[in-house]
C-alpha cells in the first residue's frame, strides 16, 4: 500500500506543463510523455485496451465510447471515453483514426487516474503539493451556443409532431438523471435552450444539452 502511495504522489508532482498540448480550446497530455513517465516510474506498469464482443469501441444510441486499463503496481484503473471530434462533439460515424485517437486520450486519462497529469483535468495548471501553497481553479462559464432558426416539425397522423424528430427515450432518461447528478433545475435548463419540454427536445439538439450538463458536472 504504502509503494501505491508513493507512486501515486511521484507521478502526481511530475511537471507536465511543457507537454501539454492544445487543441482548438481544449488542453490534452502528449501520451508519448505520459506513457514514458508511467514506465519510469514503474516498468512493470501496463495497459489494455478493452473489447466489447471483439471490437475496441462500443457503440450506442449516444455514441462511440473505448476503455482502456492501465495497471500501476498491481492496482488497475480503467477510464471510458467518448469518440468525439476536435469539438469535442460525439461522432455518430467515426473513422477508424477517430477511434484510434480516442483509445490513445482514454489511455492517457487512465494513467491520469495514478496521477499524472492528473491536475489538468481539474482546471489547475500545475500540481502544488508545497505546504500552504493555494491551487486556484479558474471559473468555468458556459457560453450560451447560439440557438438554430427554429424548424416546425412536420405533423404526424394524429396532427402533432412527428416522434421520430424528438429525442431518443435513452436521450431523455440520460438527460434526466444528468440534471439529477448536477441538481439542475429543469425549468432554467429548457428555457436555457429555448424548448417547451424535456420529451419534445429535436433529436438533433439533444447532444448539445448532454454536452452542456456533462461539463457542469465535470465541473462541480
Amino acid at each position: 500500500m504504502t509503494d501505491n502511495i508513493n507512486t501515486f504522489r511521484s507521478l502526481f508532482q511530475i511537471d507536465v506543463a511543457k507537454y501539454v498540448e492544445m487543441k482548438g480550446q481544449f488542453s490534452y497530455l502528449s501520451w508519448p510523455f505520459a506513457v514514458a513517465q508511467l514506465r519510469l516510474a514503474d516498468p512493470t506498469a501496463y495497459w489494455e485496451v478493452r473489447r466489447f464482443d471483439g471490437l475496441p469501441y462500443l457503440s450506442t444510441e449516444l455514441g462511440f465510447f473505448v476503455e482502456v486499463a492501465v495497471t500501476v503496481q498491481g492496482v488497475t484503473l480503467s477510464q471510458i471515453h467518448p469518440v468525439l471530434d476536435h469539438k469535442n462533439r460525439p461522432l455518430l460515424a467515426p473513422t477508424p483514426f477517430d477511434i484510434n485517437t480516442s483509445i490513445q486520450r482514454s489511455l492517457v486519462k487512465a494513467i491520469a487516474l495514478h496521477g499524472l497529469g492528473l491536475s489538468i483535468y481539474a482546471g489547475e495548471d500545475l500540481p502544488d503539493l508545497n505546504e500552504g501553497g493555494e491551487q486556484t481553479k479558474p471559473p468555468q462559464v458556459l457560453e450560451k451556443p447560439k440557438l438554430p432558426a427554429k424548424v416546425t416539425p412536420l405533423p404526424g397522423a394524429d396532427g402533432h409532431p412527428a416522434r421520430n424528430e424528438w429525442l431518443t427515450d435513452a436521450q431523455l432518461r440520460f438527460i434526466k438523471k444528468l440534471i439529477a447528478d448536477t441538481h439542475s433545475d429543469t425549468d432554467q435548463l429548457l428555457a436555457y435552450f429555448g424548448f417547451e419540454s424535456l420529451d419534445t427536445i429535436p433529436k438533433a439538439e439533444a447532444s448539445r444539452v448532454i454536452k452542456a450538463l456533462e461539463s457542469k458536472r465535470r465541473a462541480a
